[in-house]
């Protein structure tokens, strides 16, 4: 389950509708009753907390967001979304990374999930991260 405070506007994640599991993105956020609202691409539905997941963070993910992927002789791979750069130190290892924007370097030393990068982004560029390209 993910806490209330987490989510933001903009943010994907998987919302299940009685088992039916869709991914959708944040339009709306409801504070007094802790509900948040998820597009599906169709609609919106509004949901409570227990009724959403978080969505892992992998290649696939940042493929989805329009990263561009580099590969390095060393094994360490960067991923790139305008001066946004994110390092793993192995492909495909996501269990600590760093990030940074400009001058602002942070270390992730666990694995985080979609949204808390979205979260990160936004914090650091005041741009929503999503599934569109720019550079």
């Amino acid at each position: 389950m993910i806490q209330f405070h987490e989510i933001k506007v903009g943010d994907y994640l998987i919302a299940d509708n009685d088992g039916d599991k869709v991914q959708g993105e944040v339009t709306n956020l409801n504070h007094n009753e802790k509900q948040v609202c998820v597009n599906n691409g169709v609609q919106d539905f509004w949901y409570e907390t227990e009724q959403l997941s978080a969505i892992p963070l992998d290649d696939n993910q940042l493929t989805k967001l329009k990263f561009h992927k580099e590969v390095h002789d060393d094994g360490t791979v960067k991923y790139m979304k305008g001066a946004f750069r994110m390092q793993l130190p192995a492909a495909g290892d996501f269990s600590k990374f760093e990030i940074w924007y400009r001058d602002e370097h942070r270390h992730i030393l666990h694995p985080i999930n979609v949204h808390q990068l979205q979260n990160h982004f936004y914090d650091m560029t005041k741009v929503h991260l999503n599934d569109e390209s720019f550079d």
